[in-house]
């Protein structure tokens, strides 16, 4: 089976190698495992961009009012478990997306593009692209799962799905196959810029400080490290693509699968900053980094751990 380079960036431990197939098992499970931490803060992220949709500019009840009080109006809805609503659609979107996404990113390292100028943006783009299509219906429900509350709370439009197969289900009946794919125009957009801004990012600022010295060479805080700075390049780049993502997904649609708010990523980015104004772009970006910050920080901390690991086996196999 063929090798790839565990790290695209320079550096002793970039002498460890996995196959691209065990990247594939090992990106899937270290977003898997991120995800559970993480997923509370998702449910507060969507609700507080879905706020204010389907009403005029200005004239909205605000039921959600910053991260803190958020979860607390979350819990007091829908109960302490409401907090992890949606997790096993959230679980299914991350294994799928981060399973094609590394398995890919693997490949292009594996044929020596991350070497290249910009190689690793171009590859982590299009490796997103490629994981974000593959995993858009598990993130379709996901959305519409966490969206789900008592009336007196709920904001955008409401889905009455039970659970993920429910929901899976319903769509099939309803749309069709192509129903499952409500919404991944947003979605590619959004998965691409925030994975080009990790794997490139990650990769980068794990070598700068390595460079530095300021911490042991193999040692697990380089990832942590690395994956913190990565962290901001990815909600800076992805929290507008995020909001209109999770329109996109939630929002009802026609007879004819047709969107009944938004025609699509352009025209919900538009009537977004007419209606709501260009922070609305930025809704929930506390709540976002607090739910894209720490997922990418574990993901890409779990992954370099989880690749070292599985290095080091084969060597020793071997």
């Amino acid at each position: 089976m063929p090798l790839t380079r565990a790290q695209p960036a320079p550096g002793p431990e970039a002498m460890e190698t996995v196959a691209p197939a065990v990247d594939l098992v090992l990106g899937a499970s270290a977003c898997c495992l991120a995800c559970v931490f993480t997923n509370p803060l998702e449910v507060v992220k969507t609700r507080l961009q879905l706020q204010g949709e389907l009403q005029a500019r200005g004239t909205y009840p605000r039921h959600y009012r910053g991260f803190v009080a958020s979860v607390v109006a979350v819990a007091r809805a829908d109960g302490l478990c409401g907090l992890q609503k949606g997790l096993a659609a959230g679980l299914l979107y991350q294994g799928l997306m981060n399973g094609v996404r590394f398995y890919c990113y693997s490949l292009a390292c594996q044929a020596g593009l991350a070497q290249q100028p910009g190689g690793t943006v171009v590859a982590g783009a299009v490796a997103g692209a490629l994981g974000a299509f593959v995993g858009s219906p598990a993130y379709l429900v996901k959305t519409q799962l966490q969206a789900q509350t008592v009336a007196a709370m709920a904001v955008g439009h409401q889905h009455p799905h039970q659970n993920v197969l429910d929901a899976l289900g319903t769509i099939w009946r309803q749309r069709g196959l192509v129903g499952l794919w409500q919404g991944v125009g947003g979605a590619v957009p959004r998965v691409m810029v925030g994975s080009a801004a990790q794997l490139a990012t990650f990769a980068s600022a794990k070598a700068w400080v390595q460079e530095q010295q300021w911490l042991p060479e193999d040692s697990w805080l380089v990832a942590l490290a690395g994956g913190m700075i990565s962290s901001v390049a990815v909600v800076t780049v992805m929290t507008p693509f995020d909001v209109v993502s999770t329109r996109l997904y939630n929002q009802p649609v026609d007879g004819a699968g047709r969107g009944r708010l938004y025609g699509g990523l352009a025209d919900c980015l538009v009537k977004i900053w007419r209606q709501e104004g260009p922070l609305a772009l930025y809704k929930g970006l506390g709540p976002t980094y607090l739910r894209l910050g720490p997922h990418t920080i574990l993901s890409m901390l779990f992954w370099d751990e989880l690749r070292k690991l599985a290095g080091r086996a084969q060597h020793q196999g071997s």
